[in-house]
């Protein structure tokens, strides 16, 4: 490998929105995710569902599955 040219390794803190921080290996020092192990479903076995302006219901109603 050359020397000097690749970016410095190092602790950083990753900072997820549910609140959960742990520390990890990368080129920055701070990282801010959306999801986490924690927070993800798959990981959980909780899912959440998330009806985005009455879809769900619109469906049922086009095809008559109320």
């Amino acid at each position: 490998m050359k020397r000097e040219i690749h970016p410095e390794y190092k602790k950083a803190k990753v900072v997820c929105a549910c609140g959960n921080s742990f520390e990890t290996g990368s080129t920055k020092e701070e990282l801010k995710v959306e999801i986490c192990s924690s927070c993800h479903p798959f990981f959980t076995g909780k899912q959440k569902l998330v009806d985005s302006g009455g879809r769900v219901e619109k469906f049922k109603r086009k095809y008559g599955l109320e």
